[in-house]
Formats: structure tokens, C-alpha cells, sequence
């Protein structure tokens, strides 16, 4: 995770059906996590039982805004794909 001179932060608790899911996003979302397109902003993942724990920190509050967004964006989808390969 890259360093961040932090003014912007926030921890979300987003919560799902299973630990199975919150795995899966995990899996997603932890190479975007690790290897950040940007400087500006910082994003650290973790699992809590059924829970998805995002905690990022940014310089300013677009890009806070912006990432906060992605990371949203990019969960969304992979729940639409969660339930379109679903048996």
C-alpha cells in the first residue's frame, strides 16, 4: 500500500450474504488495492465474518470521492457477476 499524506479518510463496513462472497471480492479487489493507479489515494481491504471492511485514506476529497466510487462500482459489478454465474 502506497503512503498517503492523508486529509481524507473513510471506513466502510459493507455487509453481504456469506464469508464466501466477501472471499470473492477480496480475491477481486486486492490487486487494484495493492498496486493503486494513483498516488493520491490508499485503500486497505479486509474481511470481518460476512463483512467487507474498505478503509480509505486520500489527500484530498475528490480524490477520496473517486476512489471511494470505484471500489464501489467495481463491487457492484462483481455481484452482478456473482449472480449472473450462479447455478
Amino acid at each position: 500500500m502506497a503512503t498517503v499524506s492523508t486529509c481524507a479518510k473513510v471506513d466502510l463496513r459493507l455487509k453481504f450474504q456469506s464469508e464466501k462472497q466477501v472471499e470473492t471480492l477480496l480475491s477481486a479487489l486486492m490487486p487494484e488495492a495493492e498496486a493503486p493507479p494513483t498516488h493520491r489515494s490508499s485503500v486497505k481491504l479486509q474481511k470481518d465474518g460476512t463483512y467487507l471492511v474498505l478503509a480509505v485514506k486520500a489527500e484530498d476529497t475528490v480524490a477520496l470521492r473517486a476512489t471511494l466510487n470505484a471500489y464501489l462500482r467495481w463491487i457492484n459489478s462483481i455481484l452482478n457477476i456473482i449472480e449472473t454465474v450462479k447455478p
